[in-house]
């Protein structure tokens, strides 16, 4: 793969580098008016979505950072994307243009005073694995062999200039509206600061193995402080394959159900146990080993739940609360789903769209055990998203909705269960956490 000497760092840089790739998708639209004349509709638009998101990643590929994040992100809004800007987006997971030879030993210059040589018994310049803040190397000290994540030049400093590059597309993609939209969009930018922060990933990578060591059949690696700066840190070299290569050839069963436990036990604990949660659950962040043991990687997003956010939220997780009408619009106000300046029809539009929505994303907790394999609940959760996405009297209404925990909260049970999904685990006991 074709390696980066040099990443736009300056505000300038990075937003000519957009206003290019917007001249691009303007000349795509052109190209897209013209096949509507020869061309079904369907057609037409399958190729524009293709264009267009082979030419944004493209562009974002190369800024990395927070703009390449915000596209990782969006690829697990399965059901929402269209599978042209999922399949290239998802990329950003663990596939991405390494940094050269020369710009790793000039990052690591500039943190430890000295080559990456000097440090370890053996370094391998080359990039193992590249995604959206950081690369992985391997290198070798004392006989042990290590993984040393590397974070690119200037993803801390260009944050919140990236974030208000991305902030309109943002805005219109998910119907922000409203003078407490920056809410949220603090909430994005401050956990972005945080999975820059290798120091403070370092301690809650630590902190979460030692927490989560009963768990069966989940491994982690460990950490050293010793080998670690602000931008750069040091593991152990865990071996195995990304889950989403795993999911694309095992036939066992029950290994799927062993490793979507493992998986479940690990959310589950860390919500309902440890009331803060790993809230970047793609398939590049989790190996499996040889021994069909799960391997939790980049503790860099960890998202804590107040209590205030956690009563409620789980409240609603029981039929008899959803069920009482009263009780159910007087959590949607806890919640701030419901608002004291929302009309009558608000109220009534968005308590029946959240009455629908949670009686779906709940059934997990209705049973002792679930069937993640299970295409019809999938199947339901892709048609409310798309129905939603279209609705025109959505799009008329205040889309600002909800508590900020509920960025990261639902990313990490969107996410959970495409991941228990692809693994099709099924038999899954939903409490056995509490037994851990």
């Amino acid at each position: 793969m074709k390696t980066i000497d040099n990443i736009p760092t300056s505000k300038i840089h990075r937003a000519s580098k957009l206003v290019t790739t917007g001249a691009k998708v303007g000349v795509n639209y052109l190209k897209y008016y013209g096949d509507k004349i020869t061309k079904t509709e369907f057609v037409a638009r399958s190729r524009l979505n293709e264009n267009n998101a082979e030419d944004i990643y493209d562009s974002l590929k190369q800024l990395k950072g927070s703009a390449l994040k915000v596209a990782q992100m969006l690829s697990m809004e399965k059901s929402i994307m269209p599978q042209a800007y999922v399949e290239k987006f998802s990329l950003a997971q663990f596939s991405v243009p390494p940094l050269s030879p020369p710009l790793v030993i000039k990052t690591f210059k500039k943190y430890f005073g000295k080559p990456p040589t000097e440090l370890f018994d053996s370094f391998n310049t080359t990039s193992v694995n590249a995604a959206s803040i950081g690369q992985v190397h391997e290198a070798e000290k004392d006989g042990k062999k290590l993984a040393v994540k590397i974070q690119y030049p200037g993803v801390a400093e260009s944050i919140a200039s990236d974030l208000a590059m991305v902030k309109p597309i943002a805005i219109k993609m998910f119907n922000i509206k409203g003078k407490d939209s920056d809410k949220y969009f603090k909430e994005v930018e401050g956990k972005l600061i945080e999975e820059t922060n290798y120091i403070l990933e370092l301690k809650q990578s630590k902190e979460i193995a030692t927490a989560c060591s009963n768990i069966p059949n989940l491994l982690f690696p460990n950490y050293y402080k010793e080998l670690s700066s602000e931008r750069i840190i040091t593991m152990d070299f865990m071996k195995g394959e990304h889950l989403s290569e795993f999911t694309a050839h095992n036939k066992d069963q029950e290994i799927d159900n062993v490793i979507g436990q493992a998986l479940w036990d690990f959310y589950m604990f860390q919500i309902h146990k440890l009331r803060k949660v790993h809230a970047d659950p793609h398939p590049g962040n989790f190996l499996v080993s040889k021994e069909n043991k799960l391997i939790a990687l980049d503790f860099g997003c960890m998202k804590t739940i107040p209590n205030d956010f956690y009563v409620p939220y789980f409240e609603l997780a029981k039929p008899k609360n959803i069920n009482n009408h009263s009780f159910f619009i007087s959590k949607l106000y806890e919640l701030e789903i419901l608002r004291e300046d929302d009309s009558k029809e608000e109220i009534e539009f968005f308590t029946e769209m959240f009455h629908e929505l949670l009686e779906l994303f709940t059934q997990p907790f209705q049973v002792e055990k679930f069937d993640f394999s299970d295409e019809r609940f999938f199947g339901k959760i892709t048609e409310l998203g798309q129905r939603y996405s279209k609705n025109t009297e959505l799009r008329k209404m205040n889309g600002n909705r909800g508590s900020k925990h509920f960025i990261y909260i639902n990313r990490t049970f969107f996410g959970l269960y495409n991941l228990m999904f692809d693994l099709k685990a099924n038999n899954i006991t939903i409490n056995n956490y509490s037994s851990l």
